[in-house]
């Protein structure tokens, strides 16, 4: 945890402590240039000293530039003033800068104030806050000098401090004035640009209290400014306005009023614009701008083409101007601007802390009065006094005014604007440094600056109230002016400029830089009110804003809303914006308009336009309906034509349609005037509710009103206006709708409505004028109407038939009446006049008996429905036929017009069917056959359905087999087999005929299955029938029928006999899901079986029997019957068979919750127990029985019985381990031994044995050699994979690679394990060699027995984990796999060629990863040659001449093409430091373990080890002593490391079976008495470690296979070796090998590239130590012995070269041969857990070279 310092305690000790005090000191100069780095601005001397002249209440200030003349550019020949003061413009130079002003004289503060930097003016009302104002003089000035009064101060420098010199002038030397001179640093200042600094000094004047301001450059006054300030009065506060700041820190207390007139003298010269270039200036401490027109003369060149003609002008218009000034510099101008000025008195309140706060970061405390004023333009003219072109050019006041955006002044304009086209000055605000900007940035100034702008915007309010009532009392005049009180539309026309000048001024916008400025005060100006509203000039004059709308239509008809005069909405768009943004204002709404309805009567004209305006607002969804009604509920209107008709609006319901109703007809009250709808559009009309009048309500508002007496309007009396009106009605009658149709003629049926030449008459009265039977008729006499529209009325076109009766027909007057017509006349008089003929007249022809019947003498008439065709076919049905003399055509227009009165053409089919009854039961058998032939025959011509037919009730079908019997459709059939259930069957010979006649086929199935529920066959064959019946309707049956079906007793089976007497007896009713079809087979003993015939089994199969029992009910009678089913069955064989079957459908049983609690609970299951037994008596009872099962395979003297039992599953064990079985197979009941039935047992409950046999092992002491331990893990891990090939992966639960990775091996001397039953006191202790435990350091562990190795114990311990239920035959298997040879079992079958191709797959990824880290090394070191060449190439470039001790540079080295460079230099750099200790270390380890030489069988020439190791490091070491003749250049290290990359790139692998060659001595030049020995060899190729590297032996070795049998173990330890080191180095792991020459000295050898080592020299020197696990000195000394081989690749010769390269190699990786010793803890742990042995035993043999 971090310790914890008091500093507290530790400063105050500090301050405490007896050393001496120091001050600060602080470099001056650099102070004042770091401060007046930000305090830089346009004009800033001049508003410093300005600001100095208003803080001392001066009233006046002269600013004098004095120059010196050019010493290049001689004076003009010219010398007129004009001549000289261009040239002083152009040439001249600035000397001093004089500022003078008659404040008051400088007092003792002030004299020292001027002396201290940053300590500011303490007086709260003055605006310095810093300190730092004066001395932006330093900016141009080196030494300033300041007189004032009676006193003068000189500034000096020495060095970097700034020193003072005060005098007391004289009386004569002494001036009122104080005055400051400034000196320039330099004379290359030129003449300020002379426009902005005028218009600076005007604007210098708007706030402060100077009052006249001179600037003169040497003896010209160039400008004069001089403010007249008119007496001020207070301003009221409206009461609305809250003049709080929201925090309460400042409240505007009072409000002055003041109008300002400033006015300027001025020379041309200002104007005049050189024509050389544009001037700039950084007098004064101004950094000078460009002239406005010279940016715009520049800028113009890249205007738009569309402004040339402009631009054009605008320089036209500049060039006169400039010419003009030209002529006439020394000219004066004259002009005057007024503004206004509005004061406030601001109050503060701040708490203690915060006036603390405040006067820490301003030095002075917050003041507790203070002012804030708001200058605003007036909107009297502005203008110069004079109107020539020159003077417009110059706008010396264009600062002053704030027409676009006002400055926020502190003092002084300050770069922010405000945000609205007014000044805001602000003393009291805080600015930054320089002054130029407000500080929002620190706290608590940021919350004093905040509260002061929201107080400029309480002010910018105020002056809002003041600038409109201005507008308010110059509307008041105006009014008065004329004499009225109303205010009219002109009137605000002439006060609108002035109100357009008010809105824009105090349009807001974005202020700059500080855009929250703006924010603030804008914020300020429109929360204020405590009502949020405004007064605003609206059209009935200056109103507050809640009265006053935004009128966004034409709205004349309401003329007294107070809205926005459009001029406003115009010129000042952007206030009036805000005031709808912001809700102050508001459109006009639906309620303003009814208020103003509801107080005035609409003329004509208004009420047109109200109309227009309220469709179109529906029209455009700004209104809806509701809104519209409640809008016409409440407007009046007045007709102008019609004085004394009021139009209530509200009222209204229609609206004419000339088209439809012509424009002076009467029309209802509710209608409005067409003259005021004519320019509306008809949908608009609608959308307002109002209908178009429609010919039925006109047509009942004529017919209910009372006509005027006189006017001649009366329907029913005029016949004029009654044929106008008919005729309006017929134009439009086709377009009507039916009932409006219906309604007319029910208004006009009973009015005498139609005039005829006998006056008015109802429609139904009076007849066309086509009807000319007799005189006496009222015929119809008006014109231009339809006949179709009068007769739709009634007018009729025929004679009434009572009036023919009468007349015509049976007349009792003959001699008036005339001849009697027949039947037939009567008919075809009709018939030409059928279409005029009324609907009530043909329907008292239908029911007037007028028609005689054929063969009726009696003179009896007959209705003519009662009658049929004369046609042959009816005649024999004994039907009544019509009368027709002669031919009868049905097709004849009095046929036709007869079937329209209802004569009948044919027999309906209930009549049809009642003829046949009636014939069938009076045994009329010809008329019974006729009648049914005419329906056979006509059935589709007159549409006898069979369905019609079939629906009848009425028994009049003839039956098969029974001459009187009869029946209806729907209780006949045609199919003969359902005499079977009862039923009728239809006569044969109508069976082709039965659709037509309703029959069906069958009856309904539900009928059948019902018949057959309730009356079961009680045979065989009476089953058989039926059932096969039904078979024939499968197609029929499903759904309900077939559940009931399957769950009824009608399937007969027989009894199963008792004895053999007898024999099939009874019989006994089952349900069809309750039987099973055919013979039986092997559950015949335990189901019923029944067999029909194919067709009728068809039928049980759907009502629900099965050819064999499901396996759920398999398992419902197993359950519930299980030692019947086993007694059944005599035998355990077919038992098992059906708990097989069981078995296999277990993911369906168990779904079924309650038959699976069943089955947990049942003692269904067979189980067996094995008993001894020891006399032949009772093997022989156990062979009787068929329960008991002899074990011929066991060989004991006493054989077992095995005894099989019904259980539950809770008691049965299932068998997972044979060991533990074959131990306790007399206390179990054991599940059958196969592996579906196990799952099964398992799933219903039973136990796993390996679940109740409880293992308690006891291990002894872990052996000191864990060698064997190490071997069988690499061999379990090898083979297992070979195993794991042929078993699923549902089997496996680990798989190899999590074997490889957990589980552990560890050899131990003793292993006994005592395994004892749960449920009995069973106990068994043995002896095993192999047992799986859970080791508390190692994890999952096999210990085993190295001394008696049994790989069955392995292999069953290992697939106890391996697998989920492992097999006795997988633990052999695994044996075998374990202890055959790889050869053996590839030639057994087994694909060993994937371990040998995963061996080379591993060193094949070793060998890319290898060659990886060679790239990225090769990449590392080309990168640093790079960068080593570039810095060789700069210093080249700025090489110099030799300068002493500096060494000449190295020269290049010529390397040959295919030979790698050799840096010998580096040969005398012996290793150091960490490597040369760690050799050292390791040299002197190694010496002191082995210093006994090596004896081996003939090599006695051998040396010792320490010898071996001294030589090797006196090589290392003294290799660099010797002198190269002759020295080649030096190389640079990137080179060297180069070199070594490419060495081990060069190694390859040796393809040869064998290296054969001679030895070779080579002399070497290096020195005179040093040649070079190598070797012959003579080995060839036997095999290969288990890593893949090949070995070799030496050919005169005499048994190889032997020798190779009895170290292939060290040969795998020595290849871990030489890999850690090849690992490290990055040696391709195929150009290592291994050899054995007992008869050579070489301890290695490099053969083209392939590095050879010697497994005799690793067996001497390391082979024991790491065996035991120690090799760290075995892969030093073969590092070092590898670095040595590999230099060969490089050179040759064992040379000083090669001795160099050697030591170079290893320098260069021995660092990560130390990390590789390192091994992770974890290994140094495992291999600590087992003490290493003495005697190590060499590993099995792993691998072969196969052939």
């Amino acid at each position: 945890m971090t310790h914890k310092v008091d500093y507290s305690a530790l400063r105050a000790q500090t301050l405490g402590a007896g050393a001496d005090e120091e001050a600060v000191t602080v470099n001056t100069r650099a102070l004042i240039d770091k401060v007046l780095a930000r305090y830089s601005g346009d004009w800033t001397v001049l508003r410093e000293l300005l600001q100095n002249a208003a803080d001392a209440s001066a009233s006046k200030v002269t600013v004098k530039f004095e120059t010196v003349p050019s010493s290049t550019v001689p004076l003009p020949q010219n010398s007129t003033p004009s001549a000289l003061a261009k040239h002083t413009i152009l040439h001249h130079t600035l000397k001093r800068l004089v500022v003078t002003n008659n404040g008051q004289a400088f007092g003792p503060n002030d004299w020292s104030r001027l002396k201290r930097i940053a300590e500011g003016n303490p007086d709260e009302t003055k605006i310095g806050a810093f300190g730092v104002g004066f001395y932006s003089v330093f900016s141009d000035c080196e030494e300033p000098f300041v007189s004032s009064g009676r006193e003068a101060m000189a500034f000096y420098w020495k060095g970097n401090s700034l020193f003072t010199r005060k005098l007391q002038l004289s009386e004569t030397q002494a001036r009122p004035e104080t005055t400051f001179v400034l000196d320039y640093r330099n004379t290359t200042t030129t003449v300020p640009n002379l426009l902005p600094l005028s218009q600076f000094l005007a604007s210098s004047l708007t706030f402060v209290g100077l009052s006249n301001i001179e600037l003169w450059l040497d003896d010209w006054k160039i400008v004069a400014f001089h403010k007249l300030t008119a007496p001020g009065y207070n301003v009221n506060i409206p009461r609305s306005l809250e003049t709080k700041t929201p925090e309460s820190l400042v409240k505007v207390q009072s409000v002055l009023h003041e109008t300002a007139q400033l006015d300027a003298v001025w020379l041309n010269l200002i104007g005049w614009r050189p024509k050389s270039a544009n001037l700039t200036s950084s007098a004064a401490g101004s950094k000078g701008t460009p002239q406005s027109q010279s940016l715009r003369s520049f800028f113009s060149r890249f205007a738009a083409s569309h402004s040339n003609a402009a631009a054009e002008r605008a320089a036209k218009e500049d060039k006169e101007a400039q010419e003009a000034i030209s002529e006439d510099l020394m000219g004066e101008q004259k002009g005057t601007v007024f503004f206004n000025v509005r004061t406030a008195t601001l109050a503060t309140s701040v708490s203690k802390n915060f006036a603390l706060e405040l006067e820490r970061a301003t030095k002075k405390p917050p003041p507790k009065h203070s002012t804030l004023a708001v200058l605003t333009a007036s909107h009297i003219g502005n203008e110069s006094s004079s109107s020539n072109l020159a003077s417009r050019v110059v706008d010396i006041f264009a600062s002053v005014l704030p027409y676009k955006a006002g400055r926020v002044f502190i003092g002084f304009p300050t770069h922010q604007t405000t945000g609205l086209a007014a000044h805001i000055s602000a003393p009291s605000v805080i600015p930054t440094v320089e002054r130029e900007s407000i500080d929002l940035n620190a706290r608590w100034v940021r919350s004093w600056n905040q509260e002061m702008l929201r107080a400029a915007g309480i002010v910018c309010r105020i002056a809002w109230s003041g600038e409109i009532d201005m507008v308010k009392d110059k509307l008041a005049r105006v009014l008065k002016e004329d004499g009225r009180t109303k205010i009219s539309e002109s009137d605000i026309t002439k006060v609108a400029p002035n109100a357009i000048h008010v809105l824009t001024g105090f349009t807001f916008g974005e202020s700059t830089p500080s855009s929250q400025v703006g924010t603030l005060v804008e914020e300020a100006f429109w929360t204020c009110d405590k009502y949020a509203s405004i007064e605003i000039l609206s059209s009935r004059g200056v109103l507050p804003s809640q009265h006053v709308r935004l009128a966004t239509d034409e709205l004349s008809f309401v003329e007294g809303i107070p809205v926005v005069p459009a001029a406003l909405s115009k010129k000042a768009a952007g206030f009036v914006k805000k005031l709808v943004d912001y809700g102050i204002i508001v459109d006009v709404t639906t309620a303003d308009i009814k208020k103003e309805l509801e107080n005035q009567a609409l003329n004509a004209k208004q009420l047109a336009e109200f109309l227009q305006w309220l469709v179109h607002k529906l029209r455009i969804a700004d209104v809806d309906a509701a809104v519209a009604r409640s809008l016409l509920d409440v407007a009046v209107a007045n007709d102008e034509e019609d004085e004394n008709r009021v139009i209530y609006l509200g009222q209204i319901k229609y609206s004419i349609n000339p088209s439809r109703i012509p424009v002076g007809l009467p029309v209802p009250p509710a209608t409005i005037p067409f003259k005021f709808t004519k320019s509306v559009d008809k949908t608009l009309l609608e959308s307002l509710g109002w209908e178009d009048l429609q010919i039925v309500p006109w047509v009942k508002f004529l017919l209910d009103r009372q006509a005027p007496k006189g006017n001649g309007q009366d329907l029913e009396a005029d016949s004029a206006f009654a044929g106008q009106v008919l005729s309006v009605v017929s134009k439009q009658w086709d377009g009507l709708s039916p009932s409006s149709k219906s309604t007319l003629v029910g208004l006009f049926a009973s009015k005498t409505v139609i005039p005829t030449k006998l006056g008015m008459r109802k429609p139904a009265d009076a007849y066309f004028a086509s009807v000319k039977l007799f005189e006496d008729l009222p015929t119809v006499t008006v014109n231009a109407v339809k006949e179709k529209f009068l007769a739709s009325l009634g007018v009729r076109k025929t004679i009434d038939l009572n009036l023919v009766f009468e007349r015509l027909l049976n007349s009792k007057e003959p001699e008036k009446a005339g001849p009697t017509w027949s039947h037939v006349e009567l008919v075809k008089y009709l018939t030409s006049v059928r279409n005029d003929i009324p609907r009530d007249d043909i329907q008292k022809l239908q029911t007037t008996p007028i028609c005689a019947a054929e063969n009726d003498s009696s003179g009896r008439r007959y209705k003519v429905t009662d009658l049929y065709e004369p046609k042959d076919e009816l005649r024999p049905l004994g039907v009544k036929i019509l009368q027709w003399p002669g031919i009868y055509r049905a097709g004849s227009e009095e046929g036709k017009f007869l079937r329209s009165l209802g004569l009948r053409t044919h027999p309906a089919i209930s009549e049809l069917i009642d003829i046949i009854s009636t014939a069938a039961h009076s045994g009329d058998v010809q008329l019974q056959d006729r009648a049914l032939r005419y329906l056979v025959d006509f059935h589709h011509q007159h549409g006898y359905s069979g369905a019609a037919v079939g629906a009848s009730k009425v028994a009049f079908l003839p039956l098969e087999g029974k001459e009187k019997g009869h029946a209806s459709p729907s209780r006949c059939f045609t199919n003969e087999q359902v005499a079977l259930l009862g039923y009728e069957v239809l006569r044969r010979d109508l069976h082709p005929h039965a659709a037509k006649l309703g029959v069906q086929a069958n009856p309904p199935i539900n009928e059948c299955v019902v018949w057959l529920i309730k009356n079961p066959p009680e045979s065989h064959r009476s089953a058989r029938q039926l059932f096969e019946y039904f078979a024939s309707r499968l197609h029929e049956l499903g759904g309900q029928p077939v559940d009931v079906l399957s769950k009824a007793d009608i399937v007969p089976v027989p009894v199963k006999s008792i004895s053999a007497s007898e024999k099939q007896s009874s019989f006994k009713r089952l349900q069809p899901n309750m039987c099973f079809l055919g013979s039986g087979g092997r559950y015949a003993d335990i189901f019923d079986y029944v067999d029909f015939g194919e067709a009728a089994n068809a039928f049980l199969i759907r009502c629900g029997s099965k050819p064999e029992p499901s396996t759920y009910e398999l398992a419902k009678l197993v359950v519930q019957e299980p030692a019947r089913v086993f007694s059944t069955f005599n035998g355990t064989e077919k038992y098992l068979g059906l708990l097989a079957a069981l078995a296999q459908s277990w993911s369906t049983l168990k779904k079924d919750k309650s038959l699976v609690r069943a089955m947990r609970t049942s003692p269904f299951l067979l189980a067996s127990i094995e008993h001894q037994s020891s006399s032949k008596s009772a093997r022989d009872s156990a062979a009787e029985n068929p329960d008991f099962d002899d074990d011929d395979d066991d060989d004991d003297e006493q054989g077992t019985i095995k005894s099989w039992q019904l259980a539950t599953a809770e008691s049965i064990v299932v068998v997972d381990d044979v060991i533990n079985y074959s131990l306790f197979k007399g206390n179990i009941l054991a599940a059958p031994q196969e592996e579906e039935l196990e799952t099964f047992y398992l799933a219903l409950g039973a136990a796993p044995l390996s679940s109740i046999v409880v293992e308690r092992e006891k291990i002894g002491q872990p052996n000191r050699d864990q060698a064997p331990a190490a071997r069988l893990k690499k061999l379990v891990n090898e083979r297992i994979k070979l195993f794991y090939h042929d078993i699923s992966k549902d089997q496996i639960s680990r798989d190899a690679s999590w074997l490889e990775k957990h589980l552990q091996f560890l050899a131990v001397s003793t292993l006994q394990l005592q395994k004892t039953l749960k449920t009995h006191a069973a106990r068994h202790t043995i002896e095993t060699s192999a047992i799986l435990s859970n080791h508390p350091q190692l994890g999952p562990t096999i210990f085993f027995k190295p001394a008696v190795p049994d790989l069955f114990n392995v292999s069953q311990s290992l697939l106890s984990i391996a697998l989920h239920r492992p097999k006795p035959q997988q633990a052999i298997v695994l044996t075998t796999l374990l202890e055959t040879d790889l050869s053996k079992l590839r030639a057994r079958g087994y694909d060993v060629s994937r371990i040998l191709k995963r061996r080379q797959a591993e060193a094949r990824i070793a060998e890319e990863e290898r060659r990886r880290r060679l790239e990225e090394e090769q990449a590392r070191i080309q990168a640093a040659e790079a960068a080593r060449q570039e810095r060789s190439r700069v210093l080249e470039e700025h090489k110099q001449a030799a300068m002493p001790g500096v060494f000449p540079d190295t020269p290049e080295q010529d390397n040959r093409i295919g030979q790698l460079p050799f840096e010998p230099n580096e040969m005398h750099k012996q290793p150091k430091g960490f490597f040369e200790n760690l050799s050292k270390t390791f040299a002197d380890r190694m010496h002191q373990a082995r210093g006994k030489p090596l004896e081996l069988a003939g090599t006695s020439n051998l040396p010792e080890v320490s010898t071996l190791q001294s030589a090797i490091q006196k090589r290392l070491a003294t290799s660099a002593h010797s002198a190269p003749t002759p020295s080649p250049p030096v190389a640079n290290p990137q080179h060297l490391q180069q070199n070594l990359v490419n060495a081990i790139k060069a190694s390859r692998p040796h393809n040869s079976q064998s290296v054969v060659s001679a030895p070779v001595v080579n002399d070497v030049t290096e020195t005179q008495t040093f040649c070079d020995a190598k070797p012959g060899q003579n080995i060839s190729l036997v095999g290969e470690a288990s890593s893949g590297i090949k070995i070799f032996v030496s050919n005169t070795l005499a048994n190889k296979q032997k020798f190779m049998a009895a170290n292939l173990g060290g040969f795998n330890f020595f290849s871990s070796v030489i890999l850690e080191v090849a690992e490290a180095v990055h040696i391709p792991r195929q150009s290592l090998h291994m050899f054995y020459d007992e008869d050579s000295s070489t301890i290695a050898f490099n053969q083209n590239g392939a590095l050879f080592m010697n497994y005799r020299y690793f067996e001497a020197l390391h082979f024991a130590g790491v065996q035991q696990g120690r090799t760290e000195d075995a892969v030093v000394y073969w590092f070092v012995v590898a670095c040595h081989e590999l230099a060969h690749n490089i050179v040759s010769d064992h040379s000083a070269a090669h001795s160099y390269y050697t030591e170079a190699f290893v320098a260069q990786y021995f660092k990560r041969v130390a990390l590789a010793i390192a091994q992770p803890a974890q290994q140094s742990a495992r291999r600590s857990v087992v003490p290493a042995a003495e005697h190590a035993e060499p590993p099995p043999r792993y691998s072969e070279s196969v052939e």
